[in-house]
């Protein structure tokens, strides 16, 4: 049965953490384009996206729990690919097939469900016109001797149209020695798609051993994080999906072994603290100011996943964040306990007690 949370319940389901909902950001949102419907259709309006992608978005945005909202809650399954079958889908054998996970998304009311081109092109003629389909169009496979981090192109938009999906995504390893070829072929992929109507979700993730420092992992530095959401929108793309950050000075870090990147730390220290709210904020600041929609990962399965999930939902959203996309932490779990979860999320992103910071 799906649990509402009202504030007293936040609080006490936070613990320590609870400051999430009372904490004042730094920067404020005086000139950010929050999430709501308004701002979702003005910032259309003023963009090149054809009527077509409009249309497309619109079904996004109309669909599920959080339809006409403004905010998105995306169930994504790829980690067949990128941890391997049978780390991913054992726990819960039924989710091996494409239709229980689709069920899953529509049952659970997110607004789409991202997946494989194989895995959603199995169920497009029973799902497509149920739930927006997202295509993830390339990958990073783990069955290369030894293993290698590369995001290869596995379909095309095209494929993606003509199984009925309402758009596409991609992850761009930004960092990495590949992340040039990975920009060029994302970028070409997403004209494509809005040429077809499609709209594009980018995953900005970093990627370099060399952004791991000791006990410290620049991975998810607010700087380095918020530089790929940059990048990323630059390309194309209409929705961003990146990870809450966890630390910062990402720069200052790098470039202590030679010139790396630039910064400037007097701004840094006007914009962001220590505290995640603000470290998110950043990143919807680079978001072109929240122009583009920041969507924050869920983040790994673990032994609280309804704490790490309430968390990282409040963060995004009192961030100015437009909403979650979780995985593993959902389809992991028996389909009643994985619509609970599901359903806990959206309900942060309904509930106007939870406000902007």
């Amino acid at each position: 049965m799906r649990r509402k949370h009202n504030l007293d319940a936040l609080e006490a389901l936070l613990g320590d953490d609870k400051d999430l909902l009372s904490h004042q950001a730094l920067l404020s949102t005086e000139f950010l384009h929050t999430p709501s419907m308004r701002t979702v259709r003005q910032n259309l309006k003023d963009s090149d996206r054809s009527s077509a992608v409009q249309r497309s978005l619109g079904a996004l945005y109309g669909h599920g729990r959080l339809g006409g909202t403004g905010y998105l809650n995306i169930l994504p399954i790829d980690q067949g690919i990128e941890h391997s079958a049978i780390a991913s889908f054992g726990v819960v054998p039924e989710s091996f097939d494409p239709e229980y996970l689709a069920r899953l998304a529509y049952e659970g009311g997110c607004n789409a469900i991202a997946s494989t081109y194989g895995g959603l092109a199995a169920v497009s003629r029973r799902y497509a016109h149920k739930i927006p389909f997202i295509v993830k169009l390339n990958h990073n496979e783990l069955l290369t001797y030894p293993n290698k981090h590369d995001q290869i192109m596995f379909c095309t938009p095209k494929q993606a149209k003509n199984m009925g999906a309402a758009g596409v995504g991609a992850t761009v390893y930004f960092g990495s020695p590949e992340s040039g070829r990975q920009i060029m072929e994302v970028s070409t992929a997403f004209a494509e798609a809005h040429e077809l109507g499609l709209f594009t979700v980018l995953w900005c993730y970093l990627r370099n051993p060399a952004f791991s420092k000791g006990k410290i992992d620049y991975h998810t530095a607010a700087d380095l994080s918020s530089q790929a959401v940059h990048l990323g929108v630059t390309i194309g793309a209409d929705i961003i999906k990146q990870k809450l950050p966890t630390t910062d000075g990402g720069f200052k870090a790098m470039s202590q072994e030679g010139s790396y990147g630039k910064t400037d730390a007097a701004a840094m220290k006007d914009l962001v603290t220590a505290h995640p709210i603000d470290r998110a904020r950043l990143q919807v600041l680079h978001c072109y100011a929240g122009r583009i929609p920041l969507i924050s990962s869920g983040g790994a399965a673990g032994k609280d996943d309804l704490k790490d999930a309430m968390k990282a939902a409040i963060i995004n959203k009192r961030a100015g964040g437009a909403g979650l996309i979780a995985g593993r932490k959902v389809f992991r779990k028996p389909f009643d306990e994985a619509i609970s979860l599901l359903h806990s999320i959206q309900d942060i992103y309904l509930q106007k007690e939870v406000t902007l910071a």
